[in-house]
């Protein structure tokens, strides 16, 4: 589905980040009326959320459909530019820190709030993510097309914006892992058998396309 949506552009993939957007606020103010304290701190909560998931999602549409970019207002990235230069990186961090987490183990980052991070995850997922950034800048998908090859500073840069995404998704990850251990709960809900909700799958995703927005 989201594959399509991709695919297809325009207010098909604006009408999937929108369903998105509304099942993640849907599962935030789920977890946040099991927490919060009184009515004004469940209103600045409810607020929050909708400005963090809302500008995530507006920065997710605005990629694929030109509103973000070096060609904001051309039609937008291609549906293969979007997916290797603004999903896979993303992707790559859950991926290799999954393995890398299994693999080697190690000390953990932040037991009480998620007892199954550990430094050697977070390093496996920016690693993972960097070999996507490199990948993409060898192929220079973007405006322009052209296919110049990898400069030194080229696979730096790479690198870098692999870590800094890894970090962040890594980040939305807790944050939201807070989140449900302080409202007692272990899922975001129950709208994905066997994964939990949303929120769950697209913390990490949510958190990167926030600072997008930001920026």
């Amino acid at each position: 589905v989201a594959g399509g949506a991709l695919g297809l552009g325009g207010w098909v993939w604006l009408g999937l980040c929108g369903l998105a957007a509304l099942g993640v606020l849907w599962e935030w103010n789920r977890i946040v009326r099991a927490f919060a304290a009184g009515p004004l701190a469940e209103i600045a909560w409810l607020f929050g959320g909708a400005c963090y998931v809302g500008g995530a999602a507006l920065a997710m549409a605005m990629v694929r459909n030109g509103a973000l970019g070096p060609d904001a207002g051309a039609g937008g990235y291609g549906p293969l530019e979007v997916l290797v230069s603004f999903l896979l990186p993303v992707i790559a961090v859950d991926v290799g820190a999954y393995f890398a987490g299994r693999m080697i183990g190690g000390p953990k980052i932040a037991p009480a709030i998620s007892p199954s991070k550990t430094w050697a995850g977070l390093g496996g997922g920016a690693g993972a993510a960097s070999l996507v950034a490199i990948a993409n800048e060898a192929l220079d998908f973007g405006p322009g097309g052209a296919m110049p090859g990898v400069s030194g500073s080229g696979i730096a840069l790479a690198v870098f914006a692999g870590m800094l995404i890894a970090v962040i998704a890594q980040s939305g990850d807790f944050f939201e892992s807070w989140m449900k251990r302080r409202a007692g709960l272990k899922d975001s809900s129950g709208l994905i058998p066997g994964h939990g909700g949303l929120f769950d799958r697209l913390d990490g995703f949510i958190a990167v396309y926030f600072v997008v927005f930001c920026v």
